[in-house]
């Protein structure tokens, strides 16, 4: 007994449950132990400090998660009023450029803007989109496709660049090659004129050039023949879609796998300057400056073979193709320089 500290007279009116003769209240045994057991814990579920630190917590949680939805609510509100207003400064930009710079549908109004230039692509690519609805825009279906095309296409001849592929990523304009060549003429027409009107190729890979015979009357039959002094600018427009990308390195993969095991073509003579010879032959060579008239950088499956030495630009926030993004990509490529990997 002397070990616990309990008494031999606490320990028997204990167990016998009376000191003194009288009986011992509940209260009264938890007094006699009390001194003989541990400290307890503050952390005690229940107890007064312990429910003043679990609301001090709570509530310093509660002003940390207020101080981060506020923080994060002012900045959103920061970047909101920035970004919308640099897309209306750019926007009104734009829309003040369009009518300084506008074209007229005049050739030489083109070739003004573009002499000052000390160089012109001669493979110029653009990237156009099949839209299924409007958006504002007035180029949805295949009608809308075929107008931007036109006006880009007429834009090019009229700046000397004689060759434009077009990228399309569903393919829809390789369908109507033959329309989509109408078009193209009628608005070449509409730009220069009848006896001005550039001639004009329209292909794409695997399908034959479709280009009827319109060339310029003979020096004979001209009735003036000042005319035919000067040959009439051909313009070729190439059409591309997502099949002519990876597709096309596949198949050419798995040709050259095929004729290295045949025996027609010796491991050693794959290399880098056939695949180039075989995918130029296949889809087209490289364009120099590829224009997006997106508002970010989607190149969308373009043939990626093509575009390891191509200049890229696009005009952020813009939508819909315009005069003013072409005129920009063109003077930004006469200012780029060409390194070439170097």
């Amino acid at each position: 007994m002397a070990a616990t500290g309990v008494t031999s007279r606490e320990q028997i009116a204990f167990r016998r449950g009376n000191l003194d003769g009288r009986p011992l209240s509940p209260k009264e045994r938890e007094q006699m132990l009390k001194p003989f057991l541990p400290p307890e814990p503050e952390s005690t579920k229940g107890s007064p400090k312990a429910q003043k630190q679990k609301q001090q917590k709570r509530s310093s949680r509660l002003i940390k998660h207020t101080l981060h939805v506020l923080i994060h609510a002012v900045i959103s509100f920061i970047f909101s009023v920035f970004f919308r207003f640099r897309r209306s400064w750019r926007h009104v930009k734009s829309k003040v450029s369009s009518y300084i710079w506008h074209h007229h549908r005049t050739p030489e109004f083109i070739q003004r803007d573009v002499k000052h230039l000390n160089k012109l692509p001669h493979h110029l690519s653009v990237v156009l989109d099949y839209h299924e609805g409007d958006d504002d825009q007035g180029d949805a279906g295949l009608e809308g496709l075929v107008k931007n095309l036109r006006e880009v296409a007429a834009w090019t001849a009229s700046a000397g660049i004689p060759f434009l592929s077009v990228y399309e990523r569903t393919g829809k304009l390789k369908n109507y090659i033959q329309q989509t060549h109408s078009a193209i003429s009628g608005e070449l027409e509409a730009f220069f004129g009848p006896r001005r009107k550039p001639t004009l190729s329209v292909r794409a890979p695997h399908i034959r050039s479709y280009s009827p015979p319109l060339t310029p009357p003979s020096r004979a039959t001209s009735p003036d023949p000042t005319e035919t002094k000067d040959e009439r600018q051909h313009l070729t427009v190439l059409l591309l879609s997502a099949e002519d990308g990876r597709d096309t390195m596949v198949d050419l993969t798995k040709t050259l796998s095929d004729m290295a095991q045949s025996g027609t073509l010796r491991p050693d003579q794959i290399d880098t300057n056939l695949i180039d010879a075989e995918l130029r032959e296949a889809v087209s060579t490289d364009p120099e400056l590829l224009i997006l008239f997106s508002p970010v950088v989607q190149l969308k499956g373009y043939p990626p073979w093509q575009l390891r030495l191509t200049e890229i630009f696009h005009v952020p926030d813009n939508k819909g193709v315009n005069y003013q993004v072409f005129l920009r990509a063109l003077c930004n490529f006469a200012k780029a320089e060409m390194r070439v990997g170097r």
